[in-house]
């Protein structure tokens, strides 16, 4: 499959997945409280976490690996297993603690469901890696799609017969299976059943890096929801996570779409010896070209969006919106940075970098959160500059990129962005 034509499925994938979970999204907040959805955001923040070791790398790993071959393959499938299953064990456990943390009766059964979810994913945590690695993006859509519409519709239609919070964990292990079942289905032929404990040490050196990385940035992702569930209350995480709902459909209609693309091109061409930096200023004029004007019209538009996906009683989310689309307009330039440095083998880079950033994200928004939602989102946006910052110098000392060669790439964007706003302003007058 060519580049186009992984780019047409993967953008296919994604809108498709954006469309079903914004209709599913609009009628779950209708049929359930605030309370409700941010009690199972808790749990699905915490399980958020854990999933960063199920995966232990295995799936980057996959795709970067110059000399995949079948025996790597069954270390992987044994990686998987072996640290997928006892995590489902620790979930469940962890089930009481968390929930008397937040004294929160209801957080022990989201948890107690969402581990079953462990015991099913490593039958395709190694397939899923490997048909991206083949560019094969035909058959992920049609796993994503699968697992989407088995998860909105059991989570819609319990909701319906009264399940409450229930219905959303109970729609989480739904869609597990249908994931599992078209997984399956679609698996490639010279993919092996059986694991091997030959080669698990290097995947297990490879994932202790990746992982730890990957580890400690999506604690600073899971940190506001956390945070606020402690200080605040699980009605306004789930207020913070509508806000973030909406930010984040930039991240279903584009990022989610280019990533899993980006990130075989990017292994490929660093295989090849090719001029990375080039591919990665190409990767930002076209990245913000499409962000800029998108955090800009939402930022102006917050208040009617949120009425018309949600309904007014999340009225709450629209000052947090536009004050935390200024840092994922910003951050739009850096976002693919990742992809990159993991395609160079600098895996320990991006591992430095996550455990510098994080710190600041996580220490702004516990200084931020007991005067309110508004000032969290400040936090986030600080969190999001001084990321900013540091992954631009590790661009630079890495494949000596200049402010130049961001602006020079982005000039067109700021162009573009001007256009799209002072229409909107326009319309609105």
């Amino acid at each position: 499959m060519t580049p186009r034509t992984s780019f047409l499925f993967s953008f296919a994938e994604k809108y498709t997945l954006l469309v079903l979970n914004t209709a599913g999204a609009m009628v779950l907040a209708r049929l359930l409280t605030p309370a409700e959805v941010g009690v199972y955001s808790v749990g699905a923040v915490l399980v958020g976490l854990v999933q960063v070791l199920r995966d232990f790398g295995v799936g980057a790993y996959v795709i970067q690996e110059q000399e995949l071959n079948r025996d790597k393959l069954r270390a992987a499938l044994s990686v998987s297993l072996l640290v997928a299953w006892p995590l489902a064990l620790l979930v469940l456990v962890a089930s009481w603690p968390a929930a008397w943390f937040y004294h929160e009766p209801r957080l022990r059964f989201v948890l107690q469901l969402l581990s079953i979810n462990f015991l099913l994913i490593p039958f395709s945590a190694v397939a899923l890696p490997y048909l991206r690695r083949q560019m094969r993006f035909r058959s992920i859509l049609a796993i994503n799609v699968s697992q989407c519409v088995a998860q909105t519709g059991c989570a819609v239609l319990l909701a319906k017969l009264g399940w409450g919070y229930l219905s959303l964990a109970l729609g989480a292990v739904a869609g597990a299976v249908a994931t599992l079942l078209t997984t399956l289905y679609c698996r490639p032929r010279d993919l092996p059943w059986l694991p091997s404990w030959r080669g698990v040490r290097q995947i297990l050196s490879f994932g202790t890096i990746s992982t730890a990385g990957t580890l400690i940035d999506e604690a600073g992702v899971a940190a506001p929801d956390l945070i606020i569930g402690k200080l605040a209350g699980v009605a306004e995480v789930g207020i913070y996570g509508k806000a973030m709902g909406v930010i984040n459909v930039f991240n279903q209609l584009v990022t989610a779409a280019i990533s899993p693309v980006i990130f075989p091109l990017f292994s490929a061409q660093a295989r090849e010896g090719r001029d990375v930096r080039r591919a990665y200023l190409t990767t930002v004029s076209y990245m913000t070209a499409l962000a800029w004007p998108f955090f800009g019209i939402v930022a102006l538009m917050a208040q009617p969006l949120v009425r018309l996906l949600y309904g007014n009683q999340w009225d709450a989310a629209v000052p947090l919106i536009r004050v935390i689309c200024i840092g994922s307009a910003l951050y739009s330039m850096f976002s693919m940075a990742r992809y990159l440095f993991v395609a160079m083998g600098e895996v320990r880079a991006q591992a430095r970098l996550d455990a510098f950033s994080v710190p600041v994200r996580v220490a702004a928004v516990l200084a931020a959160a007991p005067f309110g939602l508004y000032w969290v989102g400040w936090a986030v946006v600080v969190g999001a500059l001084f990321r900013s910052g540091l992954t631009y110098f590790y661009l630079r000392r890495l494949t000596g990129l200049r402010i130049g060669d961001l602006a020079g790439a982005t000039w067109r964007s700021v162009a573009l962005a001007a256009c799209c706003l002072g229409a909107t302003v326009a319309l609105q007058r």
